[in-house]
Parts: structure tokens; sequence; C-alpha cells
């Protein structure tokens, strides 16, 4: 089973290098590695340069944002499953691949997920939030849950059935992916109760208020433009789902 793992990245000199070769030191075989730079104007794609070694296919052009990038990453890619990994990010240990491989040929599943790390931005072995996904459940999308983005990994032939990211979501458009084919669809979908990924802090949707309070906007809209209805009080669930992770972070230990 080949694994295609995609980063789109634009302007992040300072951490595009440990994102390439977090992947270039993943123990795992037949993988293909997509970097997507949407024309940085730092740094970014001299680093891309030096590294060319541990890149299957590198693609510098304009786009309209970070899931078009992802888009033309998942247009671009060979592999049976699709994963991303953020320019800011990177694996939690050498055998994440391997781990997600290994639920994939455990049974019939379209996609996986695991937990998930947020670290601090200049300090990556200190934790911000642990997020403990927990087993999967439909129901629990109605509750205001939902698995980390970036640790999901799909095959593609489910993007290729029903469709990758809709650009007109903006930063909400992982949630929206994620309703269209989990709930929606209810694609079969299987858990890895480890830790898959460092995120530094900062991401878009929660970078400032403004963007925060459209993508809580567009959290909605997810569920109507794929015909289900919206849970109730789904604005105000899904940020206090977030709380006990800052709690959790305080007895997680790094290993």
């Amino acid at each position: 089973m080949k694994i295609s793992v995609i980063t789109a990245v634009y302007n992040r000199a300072s951490t595009i290098g440990s994102t390439i070769r977090s992947v270039g030191a993943q123990n795992a075989t037949d993988l293909e590695y997509i970097v997507v730079d949407g024309m940085s104007t730092d740094e970014t794609s001299k680093i891309i340069a030096e590294n060319s070694s541990l890149i299957s296919t590198s693609i510098r052009e304009p786009d309209t944002g970070i899931y078009d990038a992802l888009n033309k990453g998942i247009q671009a890619s060979t592999g049976d499953v699709i994963g991303f990994l953020h320019a800011d990010d990177h694996f939690h240990d050498n055998d994440v691949l391997e781990k997600v491989r290994s639920k994939f040929s455990s049974g019939d599943i379209d996609a996986v997920y695991g937990d998930l790390l947020y670290v601090d931005a200049e300090n990556p072995d200190r934790i911000i939030r642990y997020w403990k996904s927990g087993e999967y459940s439909v129901r629990r999308f109605r509750l205001g849950w939902m698995p980390p983005h970036p640790t999901v990994y799909v095959r593609r032939e489910i993007y290729d059935r029903f469709g990758g990211y809709r650009t007109d979501f903006g930063s909400a458009a992982d949630y929206e992916c994620m309703i269209r084919l989990m709930a929606k669809h209810q694609i079969r979908v299987g858990y890895v109760p480890q830790v898959l990924l460092r995120m530094r802090v900062g991401g878009e949707s929660n970078a400032s208020l403004k963007n925060r309070l459209l993508a809580n906007r567009d959290d909605r809209r997810a569920w109507v433009v794929n015909g289900l209805k919206p849970p109730f009080g789904l604005r105000i669930m899904k940020p206090l789902l977030k709380l006990p992770q800052y709690l959790s972070a305080k007895s997680y230990k790094l290993k």
C-alpha cells in the first residue's frame, strides 16, 4: 500500500525544513512525498530545493490558499492513501506512517486518524494541548466532535468518489470535507490511539477572532450544504470540547 503525504506551504522558511526532514525520517516503504509551494517570497523555495532528495514531486505555482494547494497535491498524488503534513508541523515519531499503514491493513477501512499534540511554536517539546481523539462514531459529530484533521488519512478512491476540499469554505474546508465524507457518506473510519503529529500553535482558523467567527459560521453551513441538519449548539459545543485538551496537556509526557 502506497502512502502519499502532501505539504502545502507559503512563506514558511523557518519550519519547512524540519517538516520535510520529518517525512524523510519515516521508517516507511512505498512512500510518496509531494510539496506544493504557492510561490513563496522568502527562502522557502531554496530550502525545498536543498531537500529535494526527500521529495517525490515538487509543485511551485500560484494558488488561492491552502485548500486549493492540497487539492493540487491530491490530483498529483499516486498513492492508495493520502494524508497531509502542514508546513509548521512534524510527525511525532519515525513510525507514524507504518502505524497508519497497519491500521488500514487490519480491516475494511476507508480513513484513519489518531491523536494530536499542539506544541509551542518556538519549542516543539512544550505541549500546549493534547487532543486525545477517542474512538470514532458518526453520533459524536452531532455533539460537536471531529477527528483532528492533520492526523486524517483517506483512501484516494474516496476523494475520487466524493471530491476533495471546497475552497469556498475558507479555514472550515477541512471540517466540511469530514462532514461530507464521514457524516453524509458514512465512510468506514478507524482510530489509531496514539499521538501521530505535533502541530505548532497558530493555525489559520484560530489566528484571529474574526477568523474564528467565520469558521464557526461555516461549520454550521457545512452541515446544511450536505443536506444534514446542523447540531443544536454547535458553535458552543465545539469550543467547549477543546477545554479538556489544555488540562490533559499537563499530564502528557513526551517519550
